[in-house]
């Protein structure tokens, strides 16, 4: 998280007053509410990130500089505001907004619809504010805090395939799940905003993300291109890394960021890269998080990556990773690894040397090899299941407390 505070107020029209906003009608037919005119228009979400017992983070992009609040409250009732303010200043005059709301009840389904309105004019005694924009209702769960179970999906290499994510989204809506894993390389080479919304958050937004939440794990291709650096200023992560862990129910999540697959010194990164320094980084932080209590005793724990630490080859990223991350992962016991990058889906049983635990490695972006995994956890067994574009199960296993 940054420096910003989330300020959540008891009723609608407090919030209307602190921003100045004009009041807005519902629609009729609750679709998303366009201003007319050239006004604000909202081009992604919105879509939810770190979503936990207590607390949501709620992003979407309008088409103008806006300031913007979030409407909220136990289903059916928004009955709450909540804004962002940064340093003593409410969040304005900006396209991307990301509003953290907290203090939500565990195991609770609320309602929410976003609201911008455009800056018409920032002066520095006046703001002069035009149109208002606003999403339709939309609705999302928090989880139990004592739950038994997590249910979670993983997508990896779509490359800006819009058609390929429907797809994996149709076969991962057979069957309830609580989040999606992006693990890497959704994004091929972003090079502008319009890539990111039109390939990603525009579509994922319209297929789950306003009611399901996501994780975006980087992979190397999402490290290339003029706006890879821009890139993290449109999703969230703990403690603003694209490494992390938590846990949800029975399932401890550990992520890491594998970066570039070939040596800091190659030609194609024009002497931009330190990925080796960072993920020795990694390791020093994953030497803490295997000594977490939390993490010795949740009933499972699962690492994900974009680059496999065994089954991708030799090239340089992987052998780095290896080196660093493997016997780490051994020494805390994990139980499952699931990874992407080779376009190849595979899954390499456990190997008592190497990497005690399974690793699913699903596949590539093309209609005949993509693939979607499943992962199912209560407190006594973990079942994770690869399948392939035609919807079937091509392997399944299922992995008993230790």
């Amino acid at each position: 998280m940054d420096r910003r505070q989330f300020i959540q107020t008891s009723g609608l029209a407090a919030g209307f007053a602190l921003l100045g906003s004009p009041a807005i009608t519902e629609s009729a037919a609750e679709a998303d509410q366009q201003a007319t005119n050239n006004g604000p228009r909202i081009l992604a979400g919105p879509y939810l990130q770190s979503l936990n017992e207590t607390a949501v983070t709620i992003m979407w992009i309008t088409s103008v500089n806006c300031t913007a609040t979030v409407e909220y409250g136990v289903e059916p009732t928004p009955d709450q505001t909540a804004i962002a303010v940064s340093d003593g200043q409410i969040d304005a005059n900006t396209t991307i907004h990301s509003i953290r709301i907290t203090g939500l009840k565990p195991a609770t389904r609320y309602t929410y619809r976003v609201v911008s309105t455009e800056i018409e004019g920032y002066g520095p005694y006046k703001v002069t504010y035009g149109q208002t924009a606003h999403s339709r209702h939309r609705t999302f769960q928090t989880p139990d805090a004592d739950s038994e179970q997590c249910r979670f999906v993983v997508f990896n290499d779509i490359h800006d395939r819009v058609n390929t994510l429907k797809a994996e989204v149709a076969i991962a809506n057979q069957q309830p799940y609580d989040m999606i894993f992006l693990n890497g390389d959704i994004i091929n080479d972003p090079m502008s905003e319009h890539q990111i919304v039109r390939y990603l958050l525009n579509p994922a937004s319209e297929l789950f993300a306003g009611e399901i939440p996501f994780w975006l794990i980087r992979g190397n291709h999402e490290t290339r291109g003029a706006f890879s650096r821009p890139l993290k200023r449109y999703f969230e992560f703990p403690e603003n890394k694209y490494y992390f862990a938590f846990r949800q129910g029975p399932v401890y999540f550990v992520v890491l960021d594998s970066g570039e697959d070939k040596e800091d010194t190659h030609w194609a990164y024009s002497g931009l890269n330190l990925f080796d320094n960072y993920r020795s980084q990694q390791a020093e932080w994953l030497k803490t998080v295997i000594q977490r209590e939390e993490f010795k005793q949740a009933p499972f724990r699962v690492v994900l990556s974009h680059i496999p630490l065994f089954g991708s080859g030799d090239a340089h990223g992987t052998l780095d990773c290896r080196k660093k991350w493997a016997h780490l992962l051994k020494e805390g016991k994990i139980d499952l690894h699931i990874s992407g990058h080779t376009h190849r889906p595979a899954v390499l049983k456990p190997d008592p040397e190497r990497h005690p635990y399974p690793i699913y490695i699903g596949g590539g972006y093309r209609e005949n090899n993509f693939t979607v995994i499943r992962v199912g956890a209560t407190t006594e067994k973990l079942t994770v299941t690869l399948i392939g574009h035609d919807g079937n199960p091509i392997e399944q296993t299922d992995i008993k407390r230790q």
